[in-house]
């Protein structure tokens, strides 16, 4: 997320500051490309690995703010939300076994996060996006206490001037709205870094452009978002939403996203994409001027260049151009950051997804000056997210005209390619042999982490928490076991061991499966509906979703009593209307004490905007009672309960279900 310094005030004044600042900062970088000022001759590479913690439950662990100061390592930061973590690799030359010193070091650190993530209850998962990730967790009591995403977060609220607006469509469908950026969290990823010279920085960046396609289509990891399976790297297009500052009136002048693929190739120089950031997106976050770059260069000096950096940070395009200072020799460089690649599945898959990029820009650099001269952007564009959309299965559009899905361009093509060109620059062969082996053997068997984890949903016999759950151990358990995902073994329906489900909010048990009526519907219709997929319970709601009451079998059974011919009857003359309603984060238990109470079967579950989004029942309630009173029995801290109070507790609610009191 880049400087965590950042100005807090929203004068006009102060943004003016850093806006003279950011166009001085431009100007001292053309004129530095223009004196030949950069370091040259040298290539390194580098890695920041996003990082996940998750408690006993396989749900998010809250801890990171408290875990960090532990690890005292000055590679581990913050990130935006309280359960993510980010470890940042030393930069390193491409050659010899840089390779695997990346994976020995990327090891160290994760295995020193869990070392210290232990005590506070926490363990590390490298995944795309957590599998039982709610939307209920991305609240701002959950963000990172940093000055930096809270101004992030206003920023981006200011400039959309509306909720967040989640739509996707894959094997399930996806619709959500939402209130802050926090759902970026959602998404962890793998970032890989190329020292590139300013002289050959347009040929490389186009490359990267162009082969990010095929990578991330071997490295696809994040198949699934609150429990809907989507794309198979969910991740960008969750990305790109949560911090989509447009406007409606933005979208209708098509104004481009902040998080971009681009919109064609560059030309000549990284002052391209500075100019363009500039020119479209508006200054979101400000800090004051560290120094007057022209001075520091007129002294013999390196600026750095403070407010280009922070303005990129908030440009985040999925190949980034970056400007830095080389801490051995104090000379600037510039970077190419690919941000396309999701966390895990493991440490050895990340590592060989990174020799894979590393491997073509180099082997393709050599054979094509300039991979715009043979390609076409919008087909590398169309790649990219054909990749992000199917993975493996993708069929590309590529080079001489041919249409190879993803599979048989890496494995005939692209393969042969990287470890080429991983060799010619003097990387270890057996380095080259054994990450690039990697992929071959992951694709070959068409197990990557996406596939492997829909395979795995799909064979689960449980309901979607544990099925959910579930996942999320195995994948925790695998990740450590020393085996690359094309490796793994099926999930076991028992490896949550003795598991008892603890449901501490509704959000857990509530069924989202709704058949809904409008109060304008035949109650003749409805009562079919309800005899069909034997139901209890209609939800009754407007077009917009809007809840306005409930229809149950005892309202229809009245109006059989009254002799009414059903045929005449609209739903809202025996709706029960304005029902209780609770939202996804009600307490289980505040839940149970409303069915007893107020003597009802049937609670409806509303989102912010009263919108009907699930639906809780005495059934439901029943099944929620037996197993909080069984793990009641089992806590000696608890006072026992015996089994036949337990049994008169089940009796009493379903007495209230068939009762002749009122029980909607």
């Amino acid at each position: 997320m880049g400087t965590q310094n950042v100005g807090k005030s929203r004068e006009s004044v102060h943004v003016r500051n850093f806006e003279r600042a950011l166009l001085q900062d431009l100007y001292a970088l053309e004129r530095m490309l223009d004196e030949g000022r950069f370091e040259t001759g040298v290539r390194r590479i580098g890695a920041e690995q996003e990082l996940v913690l998750v408690d006993g439950k396989q749900q998010p662990a809250l801890v990171g703010p408290e875990v960090l100061p532990t690890v005292e390592d000055a590679r581990v930061v913050p990130e935006l939300a309280r359960w993510n973590l980010e470890v940042n690799l030393s930069p390193r030359l491409f050659g010899g076994t840089c390779l695997s010193e990346m994976e020995q070091e990327l090891s160290e650190l994760v295995h020193l996060v869990r070392h210290k993530a232990h005590p506070f209850g926490a363990d590390v998962l490298l995944t795309g996006i957590l599998p039982t990730l709610q939307q209920s967790h991305l609240s701002m009591q959950n963000m990172t206490p940093n000055p930096r995403y809270f101004e992030m977060n206003d920023a981006v609220n200011r400039m959309r001037g509306s909720e967040y607006h989640i739509s996707l469509k894959g094997i399930d469908e996806l619709e959500a709205r939402h209130d802050n950026i926090m759902l970026e969290s959602c998404n962890t990823s793998f970032q890989v870094h190329f020292q590139v010279a300013p002289e050959e920085f347009a040929k490389l960046y186009n490359l990267a452009q162009a082969v990010s396609a095929p990578v991330l289509a071997a490295a696809v990891n994040s198949p699934t978002l609150f429990q809907r399976r989507l794309w198979q790297e969910t991740r960008l297009a969750v990305f790109q939403m949560a911090v989509d500052t447009r406007s409606r009136h933005h979208h209708t002048r098509h104004q481009p996203a902040r998080v971009t693929f681009g919109d064609a190739w560059i030309d000549d120089s990284i002052l391209e994409i500075h100019r363009e950031d500039i020119a479209r997106f508006r200054v979101m976050l400000h800090a004051e001027a560290e120094e007057d770059p022209m001075k520091v260069l007129e002294q013999g000096g390196t600026p750095k260049l403070s407010a280009l950096c922070l303005h990129n940070s908030t440009v985040w395009r999925w190949n980034r151009a970056c400007y830095g200072v080389t801490s051995s020799n104090g000379l600037p460089h510039l970077r190419i950051e690919n941000r396309v690649l999701p966390s895990g599945p493991t440490t050895r898959d990340a590592i060989a997804n990174a020799a894979f990029f590393f491997g073509l820009m180099a082997s393709l650099g050599n054979k094509y000056d300039r991979i715009e001269r043979v390609m076409e952007f919008d087909d590398a564009k169309s790649n990219f997210m054909a990749a992000a959309h199917h993975g493996l299965n993708a069929q590309f559009a590529w080079l001489g005209g041919t249409q190879p899905t993803a599979s048989e361009l890496i494995l005939k093509e692209l393969i042969p390619a990287a470890r080429e060109g991983l060799i010619n620059v003097g990387v270890d062969a057996g380095d080259a042999q054994l990450y690039l082996g990697v992929i071959e053997e992951r694709v070959q068997s068409g197990q990557t982490g996406s596939a492997w984890m829909l395979k795995q949903l799909a064979k689960l016999d449980l309901s979607p928490e544990l099925r959910y759950r579930t996942l999320t151990k195995a994948i925790q358990v695998r990740q450590f076991s020393g085996k690359c995902v094309h490796e793994w073994d099926e999930v076991r329906g028992d490896e949550l061991g003795d598991f008892t489900p603890r449901y501490h909010t509704v959000s857990q048990f509530m069924s989202t499966d709704l058949y809904t009526a409008r109060p304008n519907d035949l109650v003749d219709m409805v009562a079919h509906l309800m005899d069909w997929k034997r139901l209890r319970y209609v939800l009754v709601e407007e077009e917009d979703g809007t809840l306005v009451g409930v229809v149950s079998q005892r309202g229809l059974l009245r109006l059989l009593a009254k002799g009414k011919r059903q045929e005449e009857v609209l739903v809202k003359d025996v709706m029960r209307a304005d029902p209780i309603r609770i939202t996804p984060e009600t307490l289980t238990l505040e839940a149970l004490e409303l069915t007893r109470e107020r003597k009802i079967g049937c609670l409806p579950v509303v989102d912010g905007n009263g919108q009907a989004i699930g639906v809780v029942t005495t059934q439901e309630m029943l099944d929620v009672a037996t197993e909080l009173l069984e793990q009641q029995l089992q806590a000696p801290v608890k006072p026992f309960v015996s089994s036949r109070q337990r049994v008169s507790v089940k009796a009493e609610v379903a007495k209230q279900d068939e009762s002749g009191t009122e029980t909607e």
